[in-house]
Formats: C-alpha cells, structure tokens, sequence
C-alpha cells in the first residue's frame, strides 16, 4: 500500500497540531517530515525559567479561551486528552488614576455619572452586535447569517461621549487587540470588547506552564522533527508532488512531499521562496489579505515576594500606563513558588515602539508603572526578562471580510491543490484558532489519501 509523504513547515502550534491531528484521524499509511528553522518546538508558547529564582512564567501565549459552555471546544478536548491540568483564570479590573475599578459600581463611584451612564451605554450597544453564539461563530462566515461590518473600531469608540469612559474601554481591550482601534475591525474591536463577560467564553491556562502543550505533542507524534532547519523554497514537480528545499546543520537537503502544509506565523510565510510564477502570485496573495500586523511586547519581573496580594488577588488586571497593558500575576500560576511574579503584556504601536529600547530600559518602565499603592515593591525587584513579538500576531484576523474555509487553506486550487496554509491569522489569532485551523487541513488530507490523491465530490 502506498505511503503517502507529508511535508510540515514549521514546529509551532499548527505544525504540531496539524500532525497529530492528521496521526488520529487518517486510516492510510503516511510519514511526516517536520521543519522548523530555530532549536526549539512551540513558537508562539514558550515558558521560561528565571535564574535567580524556580520561578516560570509565559513569555508567549498567557492563556486559552474556553468555549464548552456552547458546543466543541477542540483546544479544551486536546488538552485534556493529552492529560494537562488547568487552572481558571479570572480577571475583571482597570486599574486607572491609580484606583481599583472593577465593576460598574466603581466606575460610578470613581468615574461620576456621565462616565457610568457612556460605559452601560456602550457595553449594551457592544452585547447587541454581538451575542454570545455569534461570539462562538464568528470565525466560521459559512454558519453565520451575519454580514460583516467593514467600519473600522475607531468609530464605534468615536461614538462614546465621556473621556473617562472612553479611557476606560480602551485601557480594558487595548493589549488583547494588540493594535489600534483605527487599524481593527468594528468586529474584531467588539469580540476583544465582549470576551470580558463571562457569557462568552472563560480563561484557563495549564498547570506547570503552557510549554507543557506542545512538549506532549512532540512526544506523541510519529515524524521526522528537523529543528535548525530552516526551508529556503518551495517547488512543483511534473508529477504533481512538492519539492521541499532546505539547510539541516549547514547541509543542503531536498524532500518530496504528496502534501505540504505551511504553518509559519504570517509574518514568516514570505521567508520561504515559491517557485513558479501561479504558486508565487498566489502565496503574495494570500499573504496581502491577512497583512495587518499586529505587536505585542513581554516585560516579566521576578520579586522576592508577591507583595501585589495585600490588595489585587485576581490572575491578571488592565493597567492604564504604559499605553495601556495587561498585567498578570504570573505566580499564581505556580502554587510553589515563594516568589512573586509580575508580567507587563503590551500591545499595538505603543508595544512597537518600546521594543527598541532596550531591556534594562524596559524593566525599569515597567517598575516605574506600578499604581502609585504598589510603588514600594519596586524595592523587592529580583530580576526582569523581556519577549518582543513584533508582528508576530494579526490585527484583523480572517481579513475584512472572512474567506471560505477553502479558500483560506488552500491558496493556489488549479495547480497546487495539495499545497495547504496552517495558522491563527486565519482565524482570530489564538490558540484555538490555529487548532481549528490544523484539524480542517488535516481533515482534508486524511480524505484526500483516502481518496487516492483526490478531492472528494
């Protein structure tokens, strides 16, 4: 029988994924050659260790999203299939003008009436475009009734009348966008706005680290894993396959694949030359429609202790400086930990423009942007890291206006149909969305092997 040749470029979450999805479900025999350019599995979830201290703390992907109370949740499945525990994340503060806010009570009470009155006024007219299932598919336009809004988010923001409401709705989503409003959606800018409510979906991450993830995949997958083999091109052959150019520890080398699967970050797919001018106006294509960049920049601080607790008990709160950051308690993630871990998550332009500095710098930002009640930890300072991700996340996931499934995988259908794109900018750049992703290409493979090659009708 025949064994049909897959080709995976790239070792981050969709290439893994998409290998041991395609390992579950195909009922041919098939072998999987895996390429990733650097000396390390996962990408995008990495969680590191400080020196000084046992301490771990994510430097990537800080947490998942958790859809089950509204049908499959395949990321929620994985995990638990592959025995990882998890703990609930829960945060719902701003924390602005050095106050504490959160709920509506303490925007009234802190913010004033008109501020209240704007922030009701447009959490409603958010619900409203938005409900919690439609929440659930927005990444799937073949089961949504819905048409897309083309407005960019800056005019829905444009429409609240109170400065201090506005601030408030921007301190609140702007590192989830991790861009700016005018650069977003109206949808997209609604779905980071609306994930704060617990109708829509919930937060979790795995114990002992999120790098626990991959780290199971990596055991379980039967492939061939090239690390520190970056792929140079991309080619067709007369017989149909693809031929797949690459350097493996300063040796050139050449692989034939029936199938190849692309699962690089977006801003990494045009690192791979597409020879042919059909494959190569293709790939330029499809790189243009999902081509809106995205920042986020990681300042991580390890204290002597987590002094924070006297008064901010959640996983993570928004935090007005800094152009606006997330700020999450990363050593409530560790129950043994003795000490204290803070993690500043910028986004957007600001997240662009800070990256330049240099971490020393960027260290004593971050210190410097402690609420003026938790200024005096500053003084139990142990360490800091910092994690640039420039681009490396998408500010209009699916594009303006959602392609078909097909359409989204598959870029070149005539002559390079076995040619498949992998990755959460076809989707909404999560985690679960480049699991969606891989399991729909593995899918199609496994049917196109059995199938002898072909598409089925």
């Amino acid at each position: 029988m025949r064994v049909w040749k897959v080709g995976i470029i790239g070792g981050g979450p969709g290439g893994l994924t998409t290998a041991y999805s395609l390992q579950k479900i195909a009922d041919r025999p098939f072998h999987v050659t895996l390429f990733e350019a650097s000396d390390r599995l996962g990408g995008k979830i990495l969680t590191p260790q400080f020196s000084k201290a046992s301490s771990r703390y994510e430097a990537g992907a800080a947490e998942f999203y958790g859809y089950s109370q509204f049908d499959d949740d395949p990321l929620r499945e994985l995990i638990a299939e592959l025995g990882l525990p998890v703990t609930q994340m829960e945060g719902c503060a701003v924390i602005m003008n050095n106050r504490v806010l959160s709920n509506l009570d303490d925007v009234r009470d802190h913010l004033g009436l008109e501020a209240f009155a704007a922030v009701t006024a447009f959490d409603r007219r958010a619900r409203d475009h938005m409900t919690p299932e439609e929440f659930y598919q927005s990444d799937y336009p073949e089961g949504s009734t819905r048409q897309p809004d083309r407005r960019r988010f800056d005019s829905m923001l444009d429409a609240i009348d109170n400065d201090d409401a506005r601030q408030y709705i921007e301190a609140m989503i702007h590192s989830d966008l991790a861009t700016e409003p005018k650069q977003t959606s109206v949808d997209y800018g609604v779905q980071n706005y609306v994930m704060n409510h617990p109708a829509y979906m919930s937060l979790y991450s795995i114990e002992g680290g999120n790098e626990r993830l991959p780290r199971e995949l990596v055991a379980r997958i039967d492939a061939d894993i090239l690390r520190d083999c970056p792929v140079r091109s991309v080619c067709k052959l007369e017989d149909d396959r693809l031929r797949i150019a690459s350097r493996h520890h300063g040796e050139d080398r050449q692989d034939d694949f029936d199938f190849v699967v692309i699962a690089l970050p977006h801003n990494q797919v045009n690192s791979v030359a597409f020879e042919g001018d059909r494959l190569a106006e293709a790939i330029r294509t499809h790189h243009d429609y999902f081509n809106y960049p995205a920042h986020y920049l990681r300042v991580t601080i390890l204290f002597d202790e987590p002094f924070w607790r006297r008064t901010l008990t959640d996983s993570f709160w928004m935090l007005d400086r800094m152009g606006g950051c997330c700020l999450y308690d990363e050593s409530s993630r560790d129950l043994e930990s003795t000490h204290g871990v803070l993690g500043w998550l910028l986004g957007g332009s600001n997240a662009e423009e800070m990256s330049h500095l240099d971490d020393e710098r960027l260290i004593q930002e971050a210190l410097d942007s402690l609420p003026d009640f938790l200024a005096d930890g500053r003084e139990r300072f142990v360490e800091g890291r910092v994690h640039r991700w420039i681009g490396a996340v998408n500010a209009m996931p699916g594009g303006m206006v959602p392609l078909s499934q097909d359409r989204r995988h598959q870029p070149e259908p005539t002559e390079h149909a076995n040619l498949y794109m992998v990755g959460d900018y076809l989707y909404d750049s999560t985690l679960n969305g480049v699991l969606d992703s891989a399991n729909y290409v593995a899918a199609w493979i496994a049917g196109r092997m059995n199938n002898n090659g072909k598409d089925l009708v």
